[in-house]
């Protein structure tokens, strides 16, 4: 990449490709569209690729050749380094990372292999004080994507970065911060302009990531119009991330597995995960992804192309 090109990974979890049924897929009782404009339409298994241009959105296979449902902690360890993790322990696990798969992740996951190809990588998501005791405590408990950023070096936010636009809140418009977590002084936003703070910290960074896990937890929690909120918020969010088009942005959405596009079971899914591309390298990606384990990979190559045509004294 240049410092004029700049990547951004949004990973939804619990978010596989269903039926086109309103009744038990909130993708299909919901407007979403900022997502239809973009991409196309919302897939299902019955057209699982749909394409608007040079963007997609596709399904992507996530039960990799092991039985049983998908879960969190082997399916974001396959996701960010490309490794079958769930092959390799014989099992699908979650929430975290087993402790067999966490060498995996700390030698390759996303985070680490693009900063060793030269990319300024960042993690938007923003920590509240609690978050930080809890690591202080030695607790182990951890994601993924936690986890890889304290493998990696890779700074978590605070506190202070949501107040200063360096950060954004895991639940997209910061209103637990302000009625849950005791930060009085941080205001709720809306959803389209926590989009417009992310898209100007993508702009300052080649690599940025942020995760939203409220789509997983509705789908747990089979709750329909929770759901449709939380899924109209992400459109939302995803309306102000490209309300200035897309020049010079490339945006992945991907998922781990699936659980919110049935309502009508508690547990997660079998399912293929969404994923989607939209933006400057969108055409690069078309035909790469047939499982989750081909995400990061070609992310990895798309870097590595960009880097290998700089010249020389402008490489990162």
């Amino acid at each position: 990449m240049t410092s004029s090109s700049h990547f951004l990974f949004l990973f939804l979890d619990g978010v596989g490709v269903g039926d086109e049924n309103p009744n038990a897929n909130p993708f299909f009782s919901s407007d979403l569209k900022n997502f239809k404009s973009i991409f196309g339409g919302v897939p299902s298994k019955a057209k699982p690729f749909i394409e608007n241009g040079t963007a997609f959105v596709q399904s992507c296979d996530a039960l990799l050749g092991v039985e049983g449902f998908p879960q969190s902690g082997t399916g974001q360890v396959t996701l960010f380094t490309g490794v079958n993790a769930a092959r390799i322990i014989g099992m699908h696990f979650g929430p975290y990372p087993h402790s067999e798969i966490r060498s995996i992740l700390e030698g390759k996951n996303i985070f680490k292999v693009l900063k060793n190809v030269g990319a300024d990588v960042y993690f938007a998501n923003a920590f509240p004080r609690q978050f930080f005791e809890y690591v202080e405590s030695g607790r182990r408990k951890l994601s993924a994507t936690t986890l890889s950023c304290m493998m990696s070096g890779v700074p978590l936010c605070n506190a202070d970065s949501l107040r200063t636009g360096g950060g954004i809140s895991a639940d997209i418009t910061a209103e637990r911060w302000h009625s849950d977590l005791g930060y009085s002084d941080i205001t709720p936003m809306r959803a389209a302009d926590a989009g417009q703070v992310l898209r100007r910290i993508a702009e300052n960074h080649d690599f940025t990531m942020f995760e939203f896990f409220l789509t997983d937890k509705a789908g747990h929690d089979q709750d329909k119009p929770v759901a449709e909120k939380v899924l109209g918020m992400f459109d939302e969010f995803l309306g102000g991330i490209t309300e200035d088009g897309l020049e010079k942005l490339t945006i992945l959405i991907s998922s781990d597995h699936g659980n919110v596009e049935d309502l009508s079971v508690k547990t997660h899914t079998l399912n293929a995960s969404l994923t989607a591309v939209a933006g400057e390298h969108a055409e690069f990606f078309r035909g790469k992804f047939r499982s989750i384990t081909d995400v990061t990979p070609a992310i990895v190559r798309l870097f590595e192309r960009r880097i290998a045509q700089l010249p020389r004294l402008q490489a990162f």
